[in-house]
């Protein structure tokens, strides 16, 4: 049992649970920022965890989760449905994928990917972005790439870095006429301007950005999305 997010990933990374129920809706990090940090430090020697969100009534969230590669339990909870869960459970620890194979990692994705389904924001085409005193409008098309921080996401340009007071995630779901990748759960990088991918001996993965003097790193939740390159 945890109090909030934090704590919830606190104990999971310490614990190394083999299933997580997580709260969609939690104080502090949501169930599926749990899930993305998790993912992003298991260590690489242990199998991933099996996920399990959990949610309120809400009619989107459940058609989603009947379709993804996790499973979900709608509250209140009830003996019947806990009891699809845990047999969903069994089966999978029995056949669990091995260590370092990213599972948990995919199992987010793929919740997110329906999730962007949803009906979304008025989209944004230009960012309106603070330099100082100074409203910066940058055209989507120019990003570099996005970086969360704290409370703003720092957008990057070829002429400057600039900040926007919104979080990672509702910018990368509002803004058109770009197309980024999530290479680390704070970063989006402009598929516009990676010139390469490279590996290294020990398999972890890096970017050349065309803009960008130091290379990009990507966290092994992703890792994935450049295996063809």
């Amino acid at each position: 049992m945890a109090e909030d997010g934090e704590a919830a990933t606190t104990q999971a990374l310490a614990l190394l649970p083999d299933v997580l129920f997580l709260d969609i809706r939690m104080p502090g990090r949501s169930g599926l920022e749990v899930a993305e940090v998790v993912s992003d430090e298991w260590p690489e020697d242990r199998p991933a965890p099996l996920l399990v969100f959990i949610t309120a009534h809400d009619e989107f969230a459940v058609s989603a989760f009947e379709r993804a590669a996790v499973d979900y339990v709608l509250k209140p909870v009830t003996p019947e449905r806990l009891a699809v869960t845990a047999a969903r459970l069994r089966a999978r620890l029995a056949d669990r994928a091995p260590a370092g194979s990213g599972d948990a990692a995919a199992q987010v994705l793929q919740v997110q990917a329906l999730a962007a389904g949803a009906p979304a924001p008025e989209p944004i085409r230009v960012i309106r972005a603070g330099v100082g005193n100074t409203v910066r409008m940058i055209a989507v098309a120019d990003v570099i790439c996005l970086e969360a921080t704290d409370k703003y996401v720092n957008v990057v340009t070829a002429e400057g870095e600039a900040l926007v007071r919104m979080s990672l995630r509702e910018l990368a779901t509002r803004i058109e006429g770009g197309d980024f990748v999530q290479v680390h759960r704070s970063l989006l990088v402009s598929s516009r301007h990676i010139v390469s991918a490279t590996r290294d001996e020990l398999g972890h993965c890096s970017l050349t950005v065309r803009g960008l003097r130091r290379p990009v790193k990507v966290s092994r939740a992703f890792a994935h999305l450049f295996r063809p390159m």
